[in-house]
């Protein structure tokens, strides 16, 4: 573990903020990448680009707050302080908060600019395997988002003083994290070549929703969660990722199956490289 990567008299460079920092820098590079022999395409996706970052962060931040409301009780002005603790910074995120926060601050600007939102979350839905590979690393070095305790070989132990070991002591556990980044990557791979090849708007975004719901199904198994975010659903006790991985996947299948009905249903294909509402 590596919590911190630097310290510079109060302030800490933690390595989950450095890591998500990098993911962030080269989301934007790829975007810029991918619309290169148009930049005034760029020029306008780099702003949505700034409220997907922003939106994120407030929306994961907003979540992980909303479970565990017993920690900032009397002070919840603390939940966005940065200099609430004894360093500079923000502990507590949630992935799925993140996502919506994202969609719903782009949504509104897209919708506003009269710009596709299709067209426009197909170009940065590679960038989510990329936040992914870079961030669960940050977990890692971390601490958190820790596994479930495993037989396994690969199984890591953390140190004392950390949240794994108060948990379960030196325990091996899954490296759902590794599991997580290594998925990450595997993620970009397929939707950048979905994206390259793409034949209609809304297909690459509507694969990540699918994808990403039937992943985040799967690991949740060997993901250790506190009681707060385990639900009663006739005697079986899901997480709350478990009901949203549902609800993203029935979302990304609709977009699919429309927009591919679209596709079939005219015979001129439209110019994707351009970035204008649906009509």
């Amino acid at each position: 573990m590596f919590p911190e990567i630097l310290k510079l008299g109060p302030i800490a460079i933690r390595s989950y903020g450095l890591m998500l920092a990098i993911s962030f820098f080269l989301g934007i590079l790829y975007v810029r990448h991918m619309t290169k022999d148009k930049p005034e395409n760029f020029d306008r996706l780099l702003t949505v680009a700034y409220i997907l970052i922003i939106g994120a962060i407030i929306g994961a931040r907003l979540s992980y707050v909303l479970f565990h409301l017993e920690d900032f009780s009397g002070n919840y002005l603390n939940a966005f302080n940065p200099f609430s603790s004894d360093q500079f910074g923000i502990a507590g995120l949630n992935l799925y908060g993140g996502i919506i926060g994202a969609i719903i601050g782009s949504f509104v600007y897209l919708k506003m600019k009269g710009m596709s939102v299709l067209t426009t979350f197909d170009t940065f839905a590679p960038t989510i395997g990329i936040g992914l590979a870079f961030t669960r690393i940050g977990c890692y070095l971390n601490g958190c988002c820790y596994g479930t305790p495993t037989d396994l070989p690969w199984g890591v132990t953390f140190p004392e003083g950390s949240i794994p070991y108060y948990v379960f002591g030196s325990v091996a556990l899954h490296p759902s994290q590794i599991y997580s980044a290594l998925y990450g990557v595997l993620l970009f791979v397929i939707l950048h070549k979905v994206l390259k090849n793409k034949k209609f708007r809304g297909e690459v975004v509507g694969l990540l929703f699918m994808i990403e719901a039937v992943f985040r199904y799967g690991i949740e198994y060997v993901r250790h969660y506190e009681e707060a975010m385990h639900i009663d659903v006739l005697g079986m006790h899901p997480t709350y990722n478990h009901l949203i991985s549902i609800s993203l996947f029935v979302l990304g299948l609709f977009i699919y199956i429309v927009q591919l009905q679209m596709h079939k249903s005219v015979y001129t294909e439209p110019n994707y490289d351009e970035y204008e509402e649906e009509r």
